[in-house]
Protein backbone atom coordinates (compact mmCIF):
# COMPACT_ATOMS: atom_id res chain seq x y z
CA UNK A 1 0.00 0.00 0.00
CA UNK A 2 1.47 3.24 -1.14
CA UNK A 3 1.14 6.09 1.28
CA UNK A 4 2.10 10.12 1.20
CA UNK A 5 2.86 11.95 4.10
CA UNK A 6 1.71 15.14 4.25
CA UNK A 7 3.71 16.20 7.62
CA UNK A 8 2.56 19.72 8.07
CA UNK A 9 4.38 22.64 8.86
CA UNK A 10 4.30 22.73 12.83
CA UNK A 11 5.67 18.97 12.13
CA UNK A 12 8.01 20.43 9.20
CA UNK A 13 9.57 23.14 11.48
CA UNK A 14 9.03 22.01 15.35
CA UNK A 15 8.29 18.46 15.72
CA UNK A 16 9.93 16.20 13.62
CA UNK A 17 10.14 13.36 16.18
CA UNK A 18 6.39 13.14 15.05
CA UNK A 19 6.67 12.99 11.42
CA UNK A 20 9.37 9.96 11.96
CA UNK A 21 7.13 8.20 14.07
CA UNK A 22 4.38 8.38 11.90
CA UNK A 23 6.50 7.02 9.25
CA UNK A 24 7.86 4.17 11.09
CA UNK A 25 4.34 2.89 12.55
CA UNK A 26 3.25 3.21 8.95
CA UNK A 27 6.17 1.24 7.51
CA UNK A 28 5.20 -1.34 10.19
CA UNK A 29 2.29 -2.36 8.94
CA UNK A 30 3.68 -2.90 4.81
CA UNK A 31 3.00 0.93 3.90
CA UNK A 32 5.24 2.27 1.32
CA UNK A 33 5.90 5.81 2.42
CA UNK A 34 6.88 8.29 0.08
CA UNK A 35 7.42 12.23 0.99
CA UNK A 36 6.12 14.74 -1.83
CA UNK A 37 8.82 17.20 -1.35
CA UNK A 38 6.40 20.32 -2.94
CA UNK A 39 4.43 20.15 -0.26
CA UNK A 40 4.04 23.76 1.61
CA UNK A 41 0.98 25.15 4.00
CA UNK A 42 -2.28 24.16 3.43
CA UNK A 43 -3.58 27.46 3.59
CA UNK A 44 -5.07 26.92 6.40
CA UNK A 45 -4.05 29.87 8.44
CA UNK A 46 -4.70 32.46 5.79
CA UNK A 47 -7.97 30.66 4.63
CA UNK A 48 -9.30 30.95 8.72
CA UNK A 49 -7.76 34.37 8.70
CA UNK A 50 -10.46 35.32 5.87
CA UNK A 51 -7.79 35.63 2.94
CA UNK A 52 -9.70 32.90 0.70
CA UNK A 53 -8.12 34.30 -2.47
CA UNK A 54 -4.61 34.47 -1.48
CA UNK A 55 -4.92 30.81 0.21
CA UNK A 56 -5.95 29.41 -3.29
CA UNK A 57 -2.70 29.34 -4.83
CA UNK A 58 -1.12 27.41 -1.65
CA UNK A 59 -4.33 24.78 -2.00
CA UNK A 60 -3.45 24.55 -5.89
CA UNK A 61 0.23 23.92 -5.47
CA UNK A 62 -0.98 21.21 -2.69
CA UNK A 63 -3.34 19.53 -4.88
CA UNK A 64 -0.53 19.48 -7.32
CA UNK A 65 2.06 17.60 -5.12
CA UNK A 66 -0.74 15.00 -4.07
CA UNK A 67 -2.31 14.33 -7.27
CA UNK A 68 -0.52 11.29 -8.14
CA UNK A 69 -0.84 10.03 -3.98
CA UNK A 70 -3.02 6.35 -3.60
CA UNK A 71 -3.30 7.52 -0.44
CA UNK A 72 -2.35 10.63 1.73
CA UNK A 73 -1.67 10.84 5.69
CA UNK A 74 -1.23 13.91 8.01
CA UNK A 75 -0.47 13.56 12.01
CA UNK A 76 -3.04 16.13 12.11
CA UNK A 77 -6.60 16.50 12.40
CA UNK A 78 -6.78 20.10 11.54
CA UNK A 79 -5.10 19.72 8.25
CA UNK A 80 -6.91 16.78 7.35
CA UNK A 81 -10.12 19.21 7.48
CA UNK A 82 -8.70 21.54 5.48
CA UNK A 83 -7.85 19.37 2.22
CA UNK A 84 -11.65 18.09 3.17
CA UNK A 85 -12.55 21.98 2.79
CA UNK A 86 -10.82 22.00 -0.45
CA UNK A 87 -13.81 21.25 -2.73
CA UNK A 88 -15.94 24.36 -0.81
CA UNK A 89 -13.36 26.38 -1.69
CA UNK A 90 -13.20 25.46 -5.60
CA UNK A 91 -16.68 25.27 -5.89
CA UNK A 92 -17.24 27.81 -8.89
CA UNK A 93 -14.09 26.28 -10.70
CA UNK A 94 -15.20 22.65 -12.12
CA UNK A 95 -11.43 21.73 -13.07
CA UNK A 96 -10.08 22.07 -9.59
CA UNK A 97 -13.49 21.30 -7.79
CA UNK A 98 -12.76 17.89 -9.56
CA UNK A 99 -9.08 17.61 -8.52
CA UNK A 100 -9.80 18.82 -5.11
CA UNK A 101 -12.58 16.20 -4.42
CA UNK A 102 -10.21 13.15 -5.57
CA UNK A 103 -7.66 14.93 -2.94
CA UNK A 104 -10.03 14.96 -0.20
CA UNK A 105 -11.46 11.46 -0.47
CA UNK A 106 -8.40 9.97 -0.32
CA UNK A 107 -6.64 11.48 2.48
CA UNK A 108 -6.81 10.50 6.37
CA UNK A 109 -5.75 11.27 9.35
CA UNK A 110 -3.20 9.15 11.10
CA UNK A 111 -5.01 7.58 13.50
CA UNK A 112 -8.13 7.24 11.05
CA UNK A 113 -6.10 5.71 8.63
CA UNK A 114 -4.60 2.74 11.05
CA UNK A 115 -8.22 2.23 12.20
CA UNK A 116 -10.39 2.65 9.22
CA UNK A 117 -7.94 1.66 6.04
CA UNK A 118 -5.41 -0.94 7.77
CA UNK A 119 -8.15 -2.74 10.10
CA UNK A 120 -5.58 -2.24 12.62
CA UNK A 121 -6.39 -1.37 16.32
CA UNK A 122 -3.20 -2.60 18.52
CA UNK A 123 0.13 -1.34 16.97
CA UNK A 124 2.16 -3.18 19.63
CA UNK A 125 2.92 0.06 21.67
CA UNK A 126 4.35 -0.22 25.02
CA UNK A 127 4.44 2.82 27.38
CA UNK A 128 4.25 2.72 30.93
CA UNK A 129 2.30 5.23 33.14
CA UNK A 130 -0.81 7.32 33.71
CA UNK A 131 -2.13 9.19 30.52
CA UNK A 132 -5.15 11.45 29.59
CA UNK A 133 -5.88 12.46 26.24
CA UNK A 134 -7.01 15.96 24.85
CA UNK A 135 -9.59 15.70 21.91
CA UNK A 136 -8.74 18.59 19.14
CA UNK A 137 -11.31 20.14 17.67
CA UNK A 138 -11.28 20.34 14.18
CA UNK A 139 -10.32 16.76 14.49
CA UNK A 140 -13.65 15.63 16.81
CA UNK A 141 -16.06 18.43 15.74
CA UNK A 142 -15.23 18.84 11.44
CA UNK A 143 -12.98 15.29 10.78
CA UNK A 144 -15.36 13.32 12.99
CA UNK A 145 -12.60 11.35 14.54
CA UNK A 146 -13.44 10.51 17.80
CA UNK A 147 -13.02 6.58 18.81
CA UNK A 148 -10.14 5.84 17.01
CA UNK A 149 -7.29 7.19 18.91
CA UNK A 150 -9.34 5.69 22.17
CA UNK A 151 -9.37 2.46 20.17
CA UNK A 152 -5.39 2.21 19.89
CA UNK A 153 -4.44 4.03 23.00
CA UNK A 154 -6.57 1.10 24.83
CA UNK A 155 -4.06 -1.31 23.40
CA UNK A 156 -1.05 0.00 24.60
CA UNK A 157 0.60 -2.11 26.93
CA UNK A 158 1.60 -0.85 30.42
CA UNK A 159 -0.68 2.65 29.31
CA UNK A 160 -3.09 3.48 32.28
CA UNK A 161 -5.66 5.79 30.98
CA UNK A 162 -7.95 7.98 32.78
CA UNK A 163 -10.63 10.50 31.03
CA UNK A 164 -9.79 14.17 30.68
CA UNK A 165 -12.51 16.38 32.72
CA UNK A 166 -13.94 18.79 30.15
CA UNK A 167 -12.06 16.91 27.57
CA UNK A 168 -14.40 18.56 24.53
CA UNK A 169 -13.28 22.20 25.36
CA UNK A 170 -11.15 23.80 23.30
CA UNK A 171 -7.26 24.29 24.84
CA UNK A 172 -7.43 27.97 23.25
CA UNK A 173 -4.64 27.41 20.48
CA UNK A 174 -7.25 28.07 17.15
CA UNK A 175 -4.07 28.89 14.99
CA UNK A 176 -4.28 32.81 14.93
CA UNK A 177 -7.17 33.05 17.65
CA UNK A 178 -3.78 32.11 19.82
CA UNK A 179 -2.08 35.46 18.55
CA UNK A 180 -5.00 37.71 18.13
CA UNK A 181 -6.75 36.80 21.31
CA UNK A 182 -3.64 35.82 23.69
CA UNK A 183 -5.44 36.59 27.38
CA UNK A 184 -8.21 34.44 26.25
CA UNK A 185 -6.45 31.88 24.95
CA UNK A 186 -4.39 31.85 28.31
CA UNK A 187 -7.30 31.36 30.25
CA UNK A 188 -8.22 28.40 28.10
CA UNK A 189 -5.73 26.82 28.46
CA UNK A 190 -4.43 27.23 31.68
CA UNK A 191 -8.01 25.53 32.26
CA UNK A 192 -6.31 22.70 30.35
CA UNK A 193 -3.44 22.44 32.47
CA UNK A 194 -5.67 22.08 35.23
CA UNK A 195 -7.85 19.40 34.62
CA UNK A 196 -4.44 17.30 33.19
CA UNK A 197 -2.81 17.63 36.84
CA UNK A 198 -6.06 17.04 38.49
CA UNK A 199 -6.20 13.56 37.07
CA UNK A 200 -2.16 13.31 37.97
CA UNK A 201 -1.38 12.24 34.24
CA UNK A 202 2.49 11.28 33.50
CA UNK A 203 1.48 12.08 29.80
CA UNK A 204 -0.69 14.33 28.13
CA UNK A 205 -1.20 12.51 24.65
CA UNK A 206 -3.15 14.44 21.54
CA UNK A 207 -3.00 14.27 17.70
CA UNK A 208 -2.66 17.95 16.66
CA UNK A 209 0.97 19.49 16.80
CA UNK A 210 -0.77 22.67 17.64
CA UNK A 211 -2.82 21.67 20.31
CA UNK A 212 0.47 19.66 22.08
CA UNK A 213 2.36 22.57 21.18
CA UNK A 214 0.23 25.19 23.04
CA UNK A 215 -0.40 23.39 26.26
CA UNK A 216 3.00 21.81 26.83
CA UNK A 217 4.23 25.21 25.84
CA UNK A 218 1.85 26.88 29.10
CA UNK A 219 2.65 23.12 31.10
CA UNK A 220 6.71 24.19 30.92
CA UNK A 221 5.98 27.81 32.29
CA UNK A 222 3.67 27.09 34.50
CA UNK A 223 6.62 24.05 35.71
CA UNK A 224 3.83 21.27 35.70
CA UNK A 225 5.47 17.98 35.06
CA UNK A 226 3.41 16.25 32.42
CA UNK A 227 5.00 14.66 29.26
CA UNK A 228 3.55 15.85 26.11
CA UNK A 229 3.41 13.35 23.24
CA UNK A 230 1.94 13.23 20.17
CA UNK A 231 -0.54 9.87 19.13
CA UNK A 232 2.03 8.86 16.84
CA UNK A 233 5.39 8.73 19.16
CA UNK A 234 3.23 6.95 21.81
CA UNK A 235 2.31 4.34 19.49
CA UNK A 236 5.96 3.81 17.94
CA UNK A 237 6.76 3.74 21.59
CA UNK A 238 8.25 -0.33 21.90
Amino acid sequence: MKVSLFATCLVDMFQTNVGKATVEVLERFGCEVDFPDGQICCGQPAYNSGYVNESKEAMKRMIRTFERSDYVVTPSGSCAVMFKEYPHVFKDDPVWKEKAEKLAAKTYEFTQFIVRVLKVEDVGAKLSGRATYHTSCHMTRLLGVKDEPMKLLANVDGLEFTPLPNAHNCCGFGGTFSVKMGNISQQMVDEKVHHIEEVQADYLIGADCGCLMNIGGRSKRLEKPVKVMHIAEVLNSR
